[in-house]
């Protein structure tokens, strides 16, 4: 114990990188925010203060990080762009029809350079090859698609 009481910043300082080191494994952000209060715990040592002041300075910064900064750094990280992938990004992108839509036989649709099996989205309407239709919803490898003439109206 008289070595941790004569080396006390290297104590702080090694229970930071453990805490550090800890926080790679957690990715929670909670230990890197009581890393930075045992830093702060080390330069208060560092400065000459007794250990109270140290622990009372250590605790104070680790509360301020939980409570001020981790909050934006966990929306930061962990609220990034929502990325669009697979079919959901065709999700109301504009179609060509190719072959003949009907309520009882899919179709073909021409949507981002591929050619696509299309159904109506109502179930019941025909749409003609040449017409320009929007993409509502994609179930399997079939677009539910509706006129853009009937959006308009």
């Amino acid at each position: 114990m008289d070595w941790f009481r004569d080396h006390l910043w290297e104590t702080w300082l090694g229970a930071a990188i453990l805490l550090g080191v800890a926080e790679m494994f957690s990715l929670d952000l909670i230990l890197l925010m009581i890393a930075l209060g045992a830093v702060a715990g080390m330069t208060l040592d560092l400065l000459g203060l007794p250990f109270v002041v140290q622990a009372l300075g250590a605790a104070g910064v680790a509360l301020a990080c939980l409570t001020l900064v981790r909050p934006s750094l966990v929306r930061r990280v962990h609220d990034g762009p929502s990325l669009e992938i697979g079919h959901g990004k065709l999700v109301g992108q504009t179609g060509m029809v190719t072959e003949a839509i009907t309520g009882h036989e899919p179709g073909r649709i021409k949507l981002a350079g591929e050619i696509w099996t299309a159904s109506p989205y109502d179930g019941d309407s025909s749409i003609l090859p040449g017409q320009a239709v929007e993409v509502l919803e994609i179930r399997g490898a079939t677009a539910y698609v509706i006129a853009i003439t009937e959006l308009e109206n």
